[in-house]
């Protein structure tokens, strides 16, 4: 039998595509798929773009690698992963790989990883973003694991990454689950570029009464300069489609409900384990929970908000207000995304590569923007910024910014336009800049119902109030 580089077991359009992008690029893959009317379908419609050996079962598939084997699982992600490792680890060696290029939490891939360290296997946990079109065209590729399992591994996954400048959108993130972790957190930044780009348009729709076909044009200007993205323009092609059936807008005829499958929230839930404001994230987590309880918005749709302003009596200077607001709390959503990257991996002992992760974003994944180049520098400066808004571009960017990011807050309250990510992340910008937090309010009062005790400024340790006594203060 043909000796194949690679196998990919799971051959939905992600597996699927990740195997063709592998054949394209002189890989011979075995491929596996529990209904092998999948593995036949993919060698009968894409055979021809490489070499493919179809095997029917896991033993054919494993027979059919060179060794060390690399197997990569395409399923997904909880029980059926762990049943697909179940079936192939007990058919490999000691220096073989598996592979989970799906959307684990990292904490099972941890769990995985010690397990199959134990019988001499290589587990890698692998975040894949970019979709269906990225799989198959150049991912952004971020794979955990052992540094052992890169070196068989990662020349293969450079290979079918993404390019920006000849370099790939892959690099090694750091032992166990740190590759899944890193991909839960760009998925939380996804989050929250997408809920800004949403109030962006929302609030250009209501305040100045454009059309989606105008309102792609201004997207689309966005996409030339400071703010261009994968995201951006996406935008300005989904509110220029026209809906076949009615001949409006498609925009406003989907339903106003935007789903998740989790990742954001999970990103959200270890923030809070972690002692880390990731408050944007949070807010567009919430955004689309609340989208989706049309029971609580059809009973608070008869609850007064402020005077109706007529479409369009906002100026033509809301415009740029607006893409300046949007700029500025993009950098806050990304800060704290790589602060809680950052976190983790002091957590967890992955030393990730903050400038690494900004290298490989820049292309293939949802996230991509030309502002990444600005991050990757500022965390390869001698002076690492302990938050990116302190980094002098981006702390000149939020200077310039601010003026009409307050304004467009104000106006947006005043309007009764709900901006959730545009005011928690000028909110973050203020709490972070300020000389003193109402903070020591709330401790005093922890202090009084539950003798928490207390720091002082002007000397160290923990102090007490004798609140139900005479109130002198004693030291804890």
């Amino acid at each position: 039998m043909t000796q194949a580089q690679i196998g990919v077991t799971g051959l939905a359009v992600m597996g699927a595509n990740l195997a063709r992008n592998l054949a394209r690029h002189g890989h011979t893959v075995a491929v596996h798929n529990r209904s092998h009317h999948r593995t036949k379908a993919l060698i009968e419609e894409h055979g021809h773009e490489g070499d493919f050996v179809a095997c029917e079962t896991p033993e054919e598939l494993v027979a059919a690698l060179e060794r060390p084997r690399r197997v990569l699982i395409m399923v997904k992600a909880g029980a059926p992963t762990d049943a697909v490792i179940e079936e192939f680890a007990p058919l490999l060696e000691p220096g073989d790989m598996l592979v989970d290029g799906g959307n684990a939490h990292f904490a099972d891939t941890r769990r995985r990883e010690a397990a199959l360290r134990e019988q001499g296997i290589h587990f890698v946990g692998a975040g894949v973003s970019g979709g269906e079109e990225g799989a198959l065209l150049g991912p952004s590729i971020m794979p955990g694991g052992s540094a052992e399992s890169y070196e068989a591994l990662g020349p293969m996954l450079e290979d079918i990454a993404a390019k920006v400048d000849g370099v790939p959108c892959c690099t090694h993130i750091g032992p166990d689950g740190a590759g899944h972790f890193v991909k839960m957190v760009h998925n939380g930044i996804e989050y929250a570029d997408m809920q800004l780009i949403a109030e962006a348009y929302d609030l250009l729709r209501q305040g100045l009464g454009r059309s989606p076909a105008e309102l792609a044009d201004v997207f689309a200007a966005w996409n030339e300069g400071e703010l261009s993205s994968y995201l951006i323009e996406i935008t300005a092609e989904v509110l220029r489609q026209v809906d076949a059936a009615t001949g409006g807008p498609l925009v406003d005829v989907i339903a106003d409900r935007a789903e998740q499958k989790g990742t954001g929230r999970w990103t959200v839930q270890i923030a809070l384990d972690l002692g880390v404001p990731v408050s944007g994230i949070a807010e567009a987590v919430f955004a689309r929970s609340l989208s989706g309880h049309a029971d609580l918005r059809a009973a608070a749709r008869g609850l007064p908000g402020p005077s109706r302003v007529p479409a369009g009596s906002v100026g033509e200077e809301f415009v740029e207000d607006v893409r300046r607001a949007l700029y500025a709390s993009k950098i806050v959503a990304y800060a704290q995304g790589f602060d809680q990257i950052g976190a983790g991996s002091a957590e967890y002992g992955w030393d990730v590569d903050p400038g690494a992760l900004a290298t490989i974003w820049r292309g293939g994944c949802i996230i991509r923007a030309v502002f990444l180049d600005r991050i990757r520098e500022a965390y390869e400066a001698e002076d690492k910024p302990v938050t990116l808004l302190a980094a002098p571009y981006f702390a000149e960017a939020l200077t310039l910014a601010q003026d009409s990011w307050r304004r467009v807050v104000a106006k947006a309250a005043e309007l009764g336009i709900p901006v959730p990510g545009f005011s928690t992340a000028l909110a973050y910008y203020d709490s972070l800049r300020a000389e003193r937090l109402p903070a020591a309010l709330i401790q005093g009062q922890r202090d009084f119902f539950g003798a928490h005790t207390y720091q002082r400024v002007d000397r160290e340790g923990s102090f007490h109030t004798l609140w139900s006594g005479d109130r002198t203060e004693v030291e804890a």
